[in-house]
């Protein structure tokens, strides 16, 4: 014989559970950053790590990194962080996204991004700007930067 009660506790502990997991339940959550914020973490890291939808990181990132000083002995608070279409020297090119770059050098974005074939990214700091000059198509850069390539940087 069943018992209602023992039925009613279960489901309550299971919709109990999934309300305090992480938190992914119902899509993606709006995080990007903004000049002179304070809230971003692990500098150098890869944010595409836990910024997923199966991560334990708020909002699914579609572009996201940290860039430092031109020595690499700091992080450059509040860069801008431009997507293009085409090379600088094509001069016919495209601004697809422009990302703030927070206080601690950190840049992220949950807005959607189409990569397409390919985007040129643009980092420009205060004294300078810095153009890759090869296609990115998806937009984890510290999965790279810092990793197999030199940190990314601007002036």
């Amino acid at each position: 014989m069943r018992k209602p009660g023992l039925i009613f506790i279960l489901l309550a502990f299971v919709t109990i559970m999934m309300f305090q997991s992480c938190g992914k339940e119902g899509g993606n959550r709006t995080n990007i950053s903004q000049t002179g914020g304070t809230s971003s973490h692990k500098m150098g890291q890869n944010c595409m790590n836990c910024h997923n939808p199966n991560g334990e990181g708020a909002g699914w990132f579609n572009a996201a990194g940290t860039v430092y000083t031109a020595d690499s002995s700091s992080t450059y608070a509040n860069v801008v962080v431009h997507l293009y279409t085409a090379p600088d020297s094509v001069g016919n090119q495209v601004l697809v996204a422009t990302i703030n770059g927070d206080a601690k050098g950190n840049f992220y974005t949950t807005e959607s991004i189409n990569f397409g074939s390919g985007l040129y990214p643009v980092v420009v700091g205060a004294h300078g700007t810095r153009y890759m000059a090869a296609t990115i198509t998806q937009g984890a850069c510290n999965s790279c930067h810092g990793v197999t390539t030199g940190k990314l940087y601007t002036l």
